[in-house]
């Protein structure tokens, strides 16, 4: 299994997202190899749920395209380990509590470790709560991503002292989608969580266009996208995977 932090060595990482099962799991399986040769450090795979409180339309529409057709968390499982060994980044889980919780805390990171997955992300899990998450993830050799926002302020130093993997940086007030300009000062955002640990900081909600990455990149270890490319999946479908592919090249490119 390749650990989350890999994705940052010596690089500007850019970390795409995908909505598996959006619009079928084979296509998603696709568009992950995909991101994996257009250059992306990190892949999030996204377990649709009926209630993605972090998400803006866009992922929520994807979501619901994915449940309405079928789409199970074993399944996800069972694609992902099917590319298991063509994998060559680490592949993270972005998901909610009610999911994991319905699984089965242990099953659900036992399941991760046996297709590969090395990472999960929780929107929906507070910090002071994570406790109930963070034995079995270290028991499994699984990094619960912490995400801070511009509304944690003196938070920050608390999670960022017990973060693991790399902190997520949320870039703006609300919900996941593009936006056309990003005004939050990251850079005191990210010198404030390397004041407490020596971890990379990604900055993800609302970066989509190579210009934004390569200015986010500036003051941070990574960037990530997740509705922009969400929205070449909703335009394209089955024909998705080489538009994906293209985008992550030139979102990668910009932050080299």
């Amino acid at each position: 299994m390749i650990k989350v932090r890999e994705a940052f060595n010596n690089k500007k990482a850019f970390i795409g997202f995908v909505t598996a099962g959006d619009p079928d799991l084979d296509t998603t399986k696709e568009i992950i190899l995909s991101m994996q040769e257009g250059g992306a450090d990190l892949i999030e795979i996204g377990i649709p749920f009926s209630d993605p409180v972090a998400e803006g339309t866009v992922i929520q529409a994807a979501s619901y395209r994915a449940l309405k057709d079928g789409c199970t968390t074993d399944k996800i499982f069972d694609m992902v380990e099917s590319i298991k060994d063509q994998i060559k980044i680490p592949l993270v889980f972005m998901t909610y509590m009610n999911i994991v919780y319905k699984y089965g805390v242990d099953k659900f990171m036992k399941k991760c470790t046996q297709c590969g997955v090395s990472g999960i992300i929780i929107p929906d899990c507070p910090f002071e709560e994570k406790h109930e998450l963070e034995p079995v993830c270290i028991a499994n050799d699984i990094d619960l991503i912490s995400l801070i926002a511009p509304t944690s302020k003196e938070r920050i130093k608390e999670i960022a002292s017990s973060a693991q993997g790399f902190v997520y940086i949320v870039s703006s007030m609300g919900v996941t989608g593009v936006r056309s300009e990003i005004t939050t000062d990251i850079k005191s955002m990210v010198e404030l969580v390397k004041q407490q640990k020596d971890i990379p900081c990604a900055v993800g909600f609302g970066i989509s266009t190579p210009q934004q990455a390569a200015e986010m990149s500036k003051n941070a270890d990574g960037v990530i996208v997740g509705s922009a490319i969400v929205n070449i999946v909703a335009e394209h479908g089955k024909e998705s995977p080489k538009f994906v592919y293209d985008y992550v090249k030139s979102m990668k490119d910009a932050i080299k």
